[in-house]
């Protein structure tokens, strides 16, 4: 992410027609490194080089916000050592680069349980929230440990208890109320979900918040997703017609 060469908004994109807020299922590490012979943990190595090279890329091109997909609630299933891995990798990288976060008023943000995670790691988290908290390049937010059937039961049962507390009549539970105690991450709701290596399925992620994004599945494994992929992801967004629900009034 050091690197200063801003690189302009490609021509045949229309700059008042991106997401404002893209988020990412970063799928495909592991088979990546498979089909090269590679340790799995050299895969997930290089889906973080991708990673900063999207962040990087948001800023060249002025998207708000990212969210990424890191860790869900389920990916504890699997191999211990290569969750370990993970662990490490997340705590390292979080260390690494909070210099450059600072460097390019990139604002970092983490949803999701993060009280299992080892202690060190929920140490360099918070630091990193703290020292990053008032950038304002783009939004960057990590799903860690993030399921989205657990954030809205999460919420139910907030809502359930201030409600038998005495804090809270049913009929005062709307969306806009049940969004509030969604976990936060500074941005309206995704516009473009990006997923990778040609799964096609929302893995559990942003349930509630995904209503109206537009869904754009790429083969390409997670690895190898670049600049010009995105390119790809957001000339496809913008030939969508947005009507949430609406018919276009538009004449044909």
């Amino acid at each position: 992410m050091t690197a200063k060469l801003l690189q302009t908004l490609p021509a045949d994109l229309d700059r008042h027609r991106l997401p404002k807020h893209v988020a990412v299922i970063m799928d495909g590490n592991g088979r990546w490194a498979k089909q090269r012979g590679l340790p799995r943990a050299l895969g997930h190595r290089q889906g973080v080089e991708a990673l900063k090279d999207l962040l990087r890329c948001c800023i060249d091109w002025g998207i708000q916000s990212l969210t990424a997909y890191a860790f869900s609630t389920e990916n504890w299933q699997r191999p211990s050592e290569e969750v370990n891995f993970l662990m490490f990798l997340f705590e390292h990288m979080l260390r690494l680069e909070l210099k450059n976060l600072q460097a390019d008023q990139i604002r970092i943000n983490f949803i999701g349980d993060l009280e299992p995670l080892p202690v060190s790691l929920k140490a360099e988290i918070q630091h990193a929230i703290d020292v990053t908290a008032n950038n304002q390049a783009v939004n960057f937010n990590v799903a860690v440990n993030y399921g989205g059937r657990g954030e809205i039961v999460r919420v139910c049962r907030q809502l359930a208890e201030m409600s038998q507390n005495g804090e809270l009549h049913p009929d005062a539970i709307d969306e806009a109320l049940f969004s509030q105690h969604l976990y936060q991450f500074g941005a309206s709701d995704p516009d473009l979900l990006i997923r990778t290596s040609g799964e096609m399925r929302l893995s559990n992620f942003l349930l509630w918040q995904m209503a109206y994004a537009e869904i754009y599945f790429s083969e390409i494994l997670w690895p190898d997703f670049d600049r010009h992929e995105f390119h790809l992801a957001l000339s496809a967004f913008q030939s969508r017609d947005r009507r949430y629900g609406k018919v276009n009034q538009t004449p044909s």
